[in-house]
C-alpha cells in the first residue's frame, strides 16, 4: 500500500525528502557495531567512515562536535556506534549520523601488526641509516618467491628482456601457511651465505588477503631482511599492500615486476651509459692535451726562452733603480729630520727666559710668586727683582 498521492510525479529532491524523513522516523538512536573501513579527516573538522562487516557496509559520519570527544579511530577498529539513520539528499544514499562511538577491538591481525612493527621499530629494526645501497649495475640476482606462483614468472619476464644475460639464483620457498615464514627466512640467510653471492635479493610474491600475506610480517622473516648483508628488495602483493618486510628491506617496489625494472638495466641501457662515459673520458683526454699544448706553445714563444740574459740583466736594473729610490728616499728623509730640529731650536731659544731678560726685561716676585700687576702688592712691602745681570731686592713706594 503506497503512502504518497497516485498519479503524482515528483522530482528527484522531493523523493529524497520523503525517503529522509521515513528513515529519521523509523532509524533513529540505533546502535550498530562493525568495523571501521576507509576514513577520512575533513579539514571542517568532521570524519567521514564506513561501517562494515562481512557481508555489508554502511557510510557514516561523525561531525566535528561529536568528532572531538574521539581520538585514534583508525581502519580495522572494531566500534559500536549509536546514531540516526538519515538520507543525504545530494548523494541520494543513506547513512549513519554518528552521535557515540566506542572503541570495541581491532582485528587479531592487526594488532599484531601494529604490536610487532613498534616493537621492532623501537629496536632500530627500520632506521634508514641501516639501508644498504642498491648495486648501480647488478649482474646477479637471488630471487626468494615460490616456483610456482605467477610473481616469480612476473620477475623472469621482466629480467629476460632487459638483461638477458643476467645471472638469476632462484631460492625457492613457501610464500603462504604457517610453514612460510620460516622457509623464507631460511632462504635469506642462505643466499647470504654462497661463496659466489648475489648482488641484490628479491623477496616477495603476488597480491592477496591478508591472511595469505602474513608470513612477510612474521618476526622471523622481518629480521632475516633487516639482518642481510646482501641489500634486499620486498615486493609484496600490490601496490597498497605494506609488510613489515618492507621496512625492514633496503627498498620496498610496489610489486614484483617493480622490482626486477629497478634492478634489471636493460643491455642497450649499458652499452649506452658506457658508450657516453667513453665519450666523455676521450673529450677530458683531448681537452688536457690542447691545454698543455697550449701552455707549451705560450711558454716557447716568452721572452725567457727567446733571450734569458735580457730577463737578467732587466731584473738586475730592477734592482739597482729599487735601491736608487730607497737611498732618495733616505736622503730626503735625513733632510727633513734636520730642517725639523732647526726649527725646533730656534723656538726654544726664542722661549729662553735668560734670552727675554738680556733684551733689558726683569721679573719680579713676591715671596716666591711674579707680580703681574701693581694691585698685587702692598706699600712698603719688599719685593725681588730678577734682571740679566742678577738679582737685588726692593721696598715699594707708593
Amino acid at each position: 500500500m503506497s503512502l504518497l498521492e497516485p498519479n503524482k510525479i515528483f522530482s528527484v529532491t522531493e523523493i529524497s525528502s520523503i525517503i529522509k524523513e521515513m528513515l529519521e522516523g523509523v532509524l533513529a538512536d540505533v546502535k550498530i557495531e562493525g568495523e571501521i573501513s576507509g576514513l577520512k579527516k575533513a579539514a571542517s573538522g568532521h570524519i567521514y567512515f564506513d561501517i562494515k562487516d562481512s557481508g555489508a557496509l554502511i557510510p557514516a559520519v561523525l561531525f566535528k562536535g561529536y568528532a572531538v570527544r574521539t581520538s585514534d579511530l583508525r581502519d580495522g577498529i572494531k566500534v559500536l556506534v549509536r546514531g540516526d539513520i538519515s538520507c543525504y539528499i545530494k548523494q541520494g544514499r543513506y547513512q549513519i549520523i554518528v552521535k557515540t562511538l566506542v572503541p570495541v577491538s581491532a582485528g587479531d591481525l592487526y594488532l599484531e601488526f601494529e604490536k610487532l612493527k613498534q616493537k621492532l621499530s623501537d629496536e632500530g629494526l627500520f632506521d634508514q641509516d641501516r639501508k644498504k645501497p642498491l648495486p648501480k649495475f647488478a649482474n646477479k640476482i637471488g630471487i626468494v618467491t615460490s616456483p610456482a606462483g605467477a610473481a616469480l614468472q612476473d620477475i623472469l619476464s621482466v629480467l629476460r628482456r632487459r638483461r638477458p644475460n643476467l645471472e638469476i639464483i632462484i631460492a625457492p620457498t613457501l610464500v603462504q601457511g604457517e610453514e612460510a615464514a620460516p622457509q623464507i627466512a631460511a632462504a635469506v640467510k642462505k643466499l647470504n651465505k654462497l661463496k659466489n653471492k648475489p648482488d641484490v635479493i628479491l623477496i616477495g610474491r603476488g597480491g592477496g588477503s591478508m591472511e595469505d600475506l602474513w608470513c612477510f610480517n612474521e618476526e622471523i622473516v622481518v629480521r632475516a631482511v633487516a639482518a642481510s648483508k646482501i641489500p634486499t628488495i620486498s615486493c609484496v602483493g600490490h601496490e597498497t599492500d605494506f609488510m613489515l618486510t618492507d621496512f625492514a628491506a633496503d627498498l620496498r617496489a610496489p610489486t614484483p615486476s617493480a622490482a626486477a625494472e629497478i634492478v634489471a638495466e636493460s643491455t642497450d641501457s649499458v652499452f649506452k651509459h658506457v658508450g657516453q662515459l667513453a665519450r666523455r673520458l676521450a673529450q677530458s683526454a683531448n681537452y688536457i692535451c690542447l691545454r698543455a699544448q697550449g701552455r707549451i706553445n705560450v711558454a716557447l714563444q716568452s721572452p725567457f726562452f727567446k733571450n734569458p740574459v735580457e730577463i737578467v740583466n732587466r731584473k738586475e736594473q730592477e734592482i739597482d733603480d729599487l735601491q736608487l729610490t730607497l737611498n732618495d728616499a733616505f736622503s730626503n728623509r735625513k733632510n727633513e729630520f734636520a730642517h725639523s730640529l732647526n726649527l725646533l731650536t730656534e723656538k726654544l731659544h726664542a722661549l729662553n727666559p735668560k734670552n727675554i731678560l738680556k733684551r733689558g726685561f726683569s721679573i719680579t716676585r713676591q715671596y716666591g710668586h711674579i707680580i703681574k700687576s701693581p694691585a698685587d702688592v702692598a706699600d712698603k712691602s719688599s719685593i725681588n727683582i730678577q734682571t740679566y745681570g742678577g738679582v737685588f731686592d726692593a721696598e715699594v713706594k707708593k
